[in-house]
């Protein structure tokens, strides 16, 4: 049996205990077997598999093979009954550390983002009051969003490159943990869902399509599929696994792809000029949110640390949404949605894909330019494998 075959078999298996450890998968039907299996025999599987891995000729592919089934012998454990610490888990699935941020560096990037912020009141109700101004109404976010992924993709096809009949649909959902998700459909298709549970802010909606979209998720997977899985038989990337380290790689990508196409002072003035008359709003308040946009990266850890508070420091859920509130800062509707995340079984450890893996990827993108980027959307890289060149 290929490597793949029994790869993709045993992710059925174990999405059969574990619904949505599956991200989406475009390979043989017959292969798609989700009979329940003891977990123990699960794991013997996944131990079985990395031996064999070990074994493939191609250095890439083994590469990937042999983190995405160690992930699986983590997530084996877990479905038996192993009691793992937190980092633990991290390390395990994600074959990256968990990353806690200092109080005295998210002190400093509020007093900044606080300098920032125009009108009176507390930090929370001058955040709160220009997210509210800078928000698209649920009933334009389509008809503004259209021209922004139109202009994107054909960036992404002048610079990297579309495979021939790639396509997705976009539509709105509610009652999501997310913001915004990109479902691989396999033969070079997906779905993204925007998420309207939270208001969808003009200042980040390019940065949200080109994150699921061109040149994020599902530039990347359409890529793989027609480059790797068609042109090379590699069928193990007609599936696409939640808690793997596949995920550090695409939420890098994700995170970084706008950065991919344009400069910050391109995407302002876009934002501000064209989009803002789009979206029929101030330029002054967009100008403004942007502004403070820099204080906002200082906080990019405050999800993460935030997960090692719940998980691993058993602080309470209280305790762990107050430290949300304060440090995002967040009301309390935005608060309750970040905890709802990172409290769900599947994401748990996934926070850290995007901190650690949008690191990777601009240290890589810094070494190595458009090419490096354009590796990472064809070619089965690792969090291993950026590690190393970036050090």
């Amino acid at each position: 049996m290929d490597p793949a075959e029994r790869y993709i078999r045993l992710a059925h298996a174990i999405d059969a205990h574990s619904e949505g450890y599956i991200d989406g998968y475009g390979g043989p039907q017959d292969w798609a077997d989700r009979t329940k299996r003891d977990p123990a025999e699960l794991h013997e599987g996944a131990v079985a598999l990395l031996d064999e891995v070990a074994g493939v000729e191609d250095a890439p592919r083994r590469g990937f093979l042999t983190v995405q089934a160690r992930a699986m012998v983590t997530m084996t454990r877990l479905l038996r009954g192993d009691r793992l610490p937190y980092a633990e888990e991290v390390r395990g699935l994600y074959d990256i550390d968990p990353v806690r941020a200092e109080e005295s560096e998210l002190d400093a990037a509020l007093r900044t983002l606080d300098a920032a912020l125009p009108g009176s009141g507390t930090l929370e109700e001058r955040e709160e009051a220009l997210r509210a101004r800078v928000a698209v109404p649920v009933d334009d976010i389509l008809r503004v969003a259209a021209p922004i992924l139109a202009a994107l993709r054909e960036r992404t096809r002048e610079r990297f490159g579309l495979p021939e009949g790639e396509d997705f649909s976009i539509g709105l959902v509610t009652d999501k943990p997310w913001s915004g998700y990109n479902w691989p459909l396999g033969n070079l298709q997906s779905r993204i869902d925007l998420n309207t549970d939270l208001p969808v802010l003009l200042p980040a909606l390019p940065d949200l399509l080109a994150h699921e979209g061109y040149p994020g998720h599902h530039t990347e997977h359409a890529g793989k599929e027609a480059r790797l899985v068609r042109g090379r038989g590699w069928f193990e990337h007609s599936i696409q696994l939640i808690n793997a380290p596949e995920c550090v790689v695409s939420e890098g990508i994700a995170t970084n792809a706008l950065r991919a196409l344009m400069g910050r002072e391109e995407v302002e003035a876009w934002l501000t000029g064209e989009l803002a008359a789009l979206a029929g709003l101030d330029p002054d308040d967009v100008r403004a949110f942007l502004a403070a946009g820099r204080a906002r990266e200082g906080l990019k850890r405050v999800s993460g640390t935030a997960a090692l508070m719940l998980h691993e420091d058993g602080r309470p859920e209280a305790e762990v949404l107050d430290f949300i509130r304060h440090y995002a800062p967040a009301s309390e509707a935005r608060a309750r949605q970040s905890l709802r995340f990172l409290s769900q079984p599947t994401f748990r450890a996934y926070i850290f894909t995007y901190s650690v893996g949008g690191d990777l990827v601009r240290g890589w993108m810094d070494r190595e330019g458009t090419a490096g980027f354009a590796r990472l959307l064809r070619e089965p890289l690792t969090p291993g494998h950026l590690r190393g060149e970036v050090a």
